[in-house]
């Protein structure tokens, strides 16, 4: 099969297609056929050698991918080839690649109607976001969310998954442009935060919710910005910290958040999943909201699966709204 491995750590130019042996489906593994598979932050950061998790070389990237069951391994139940399914995480090798096997934990029947190039794009930002607000924040009706970084692909599943649950969304980002475009997906308010101070910037949400905060804040952004979200949350708020691409400290005053009553959660997939989350029932609610039409999932660009590397290129210009996928052909 073909396949994109990394030999050493760098830039886009390291990710090299390459021919591998077909993985096979081991006990309690799933064969899946890849279709599409989502390229994510995480990834470019384990390719540079930065991820915070020591991963060894070489190595095929690749941590959600959609696709069709190609076989199934002893024990498997309910899920026969031919399947549509998207699945996450512990693929061997990796979802660059034509084929993977996965536990079968870690894999979804998919509805109909749902392309393979959105499907790919579930299993890390949009299950990030929904876990983020219903398990950690636990959004309510008629509460006010901000959305940092609203148009990247866990900002724009979070406008709309808050938004569905009736929150009231305040959405921001670095242009005019891209708080526009999140606004589409169903944000109430749009704040473009680049031509601000981190002091203009919380006076901005103060305002924007009557001098209260926010009930949630939900960053995806790090350094700076997470001590901007304390500031911004109000009487017993919610900040969820799930990134940070910013890749700086960040330095917090707690008086800016322990007077207020604020709850601070820390969010991160693959630690959550290693303690014994089963992502299936939310992977599966979030894709039923998907067919159903509820939910959108903007694809910005899709490469071959051997121009990894321009997959990349563009994901690091951080000017992306939606989603980055390879495809793979029949």
């Amino acid at each position: 099969m073909r396949a994109v491995r990394i030999d050493e750590f760098g830039g886009p130019d390291v990710l090299t297609p390459v021919d591998m042996p077909d993985p096979v489906a081991g006990p309690g593994e799933v064969l899946v056929r890849v279709r599409a598979a989502g390229v994510n932050r995480a990834d470019a950061l384990i390719r540079a050698g930065r991820y915070h998790r020591a991963r060894p070389l070489p190595l095929v990237p690749g941590l959600e991918a959609a696709g069709t069951v190609a076989a199934v391994g002893e024990g498997v139940d309910g899920l026969a080839p031919g399947t549509p399914v998207m699945a996450m995480g512990a693929a061997t090798p990796g979802f660059y690649a034509e084929l993977a096997a996965v536990p079968a934990t870690r894999v979804v029947p998919l509805p109909d109607g749902i392309d393979p190039r959105a499907a790919a794009g579930l299993p890390t930002a949009w299950l990030s976001a929904w876990y983020c607000l219903h398990r950690l924040a636990r959004i309510r009706k008629g509460e006010t969310v901000v959305v940092h970084a609203a148009a990247s692909g866990v900002g724009t599943a979070a406008v709309q998954i808050a938004a569905h649950a009736g929150a009231r969304v305040i959405a921001t980002a670095r242009s005019a442009e891209k708080v526009g475009w999140a606004s589409g997906f169903g944000a109430h308010e749009a704040l473009d935060t680049s031509g601000l101070s981190g002091d203009a910037a919380v006076e901005e949400v103060l305002r924007l919710t009557g001098g209260h905060g926010a009930d949630v804040v939900l960053d995806t952004v790090g350094g700076d910005v997470f001590a901007q979200s304390l500031r911004q949350t109000g009487f017993a708020g919610r900040v969820v910290a799930l990134a940070n691409v910013a890749l700086a400290p960040s330095t917090v005053d707690t008086r800016d958040f322990y007077p207020k009553n604020v709850s601070i959660h820390g969010f991160q997939l693959t630690g959550l999943i290693e303690h014994g989350y089963d992502p299936r029932p939310d992977l599966g609610e979030i894709a039923a909201g998907v067919a159903a039409g509820t939910y959108r999932v903007p694809v910005e660009a899709s490469f071959p699966l051997d121009r990894a590397d321009r997959a990349h290129a563009q994901l690091e210009q951080r000017d992306n709204r939606g989603k980055i996928v390879l495809t793979v052909q029949d």
